[in-house]
Parts: C-alpha cells; structure tokens; sequence
C-alpha cells in the first residue's frame, strides 16, 4: 500500500483575497459603466439643447425687425423634454447690431450658451 493521499484545497485567507479581487473589479466596472451612462445622458442634453438655442437664434437672425434690447423666457419642445430656453438680446457699440444669446437649461443647470450677432436689414 502507498502512502495515504492528502487532498489539498484553498485555505480561507485564499478564498477571502479572491474574493476582495474580484469586488473591486466589479466595483470598477460598476463606476465606468455609471460613468459612460451619465456622458451619454449629458451629451443627449447638449444636442438637444443646442437644437433649442439654434432654433431661438435662426428666429432672429431671420425677422424682418431689429430685436427689442432685454430677457426672453422660452420653453423648447425636443425628444419629448422641455427646455427653458432664456434669450437676451444686448446693445452693441455700432447701433446698427445687437447681440443675441441663447441659454438653454436643464432644470436649473445651465446646458448650453449660444450667441449671434442681428444686424439692420
């Protein structure tokens, strides 16, 4: 008869370390799978909302009128949510242009800022 087999296995300080491994691999998968899901999110809302400030902007550019110096308050309709679109037309140095700029939120976040200049047709 030979000598009696000894069966090996892992030792609970193996298991543990294994296990700490692979939570942290998964924690990381977790953080950039959050992460590329709010970019994506956010880039969403930037086209959207340059969409929104185009469109205030394009309504200038194309009236017939001088725009009026102030604020505006807008709500912008697009891929089903709604923008509160601020448009504030400011003096220029020549009277003969105005600028024109278009602040598109999200909520109470500022998404987006685009700026035109309107001149005298």
């Amino acid at each position: 008869m030979g000598a009696p087999s000894l069966e090996r296995g892992f030792t609970l300080i193996e298991v543990l370390v294994a296990l700490a491994i692979v939570a942290i691999a998964l924690a990381a998968g977790l953080q950039a799978t959050t992460a590329l899901t709010n970019n994506a999110l956010r880039q969403s809302s930037v086209l959207l909302a340059q969409i929104c400030a185009e469109n205030e902007l394009v309504k200038a550019r194309l009236s017939q009128q001088m725009p009026d110096i102030g604020d505006a308050t807008l709500s912008c309709e697009q891929g089903g949510r709604s923008f509160p679109v601020t448009v504030s037309v400011l003096p220029t140095p020549n009277p003969s242009f105005r600028r024109v700029d278009a602040q598109v939120f999200d909520g109470d976040s500022p998404v987006l800022r685009l700026s035109t200049i309107v001149g005298k047709i």
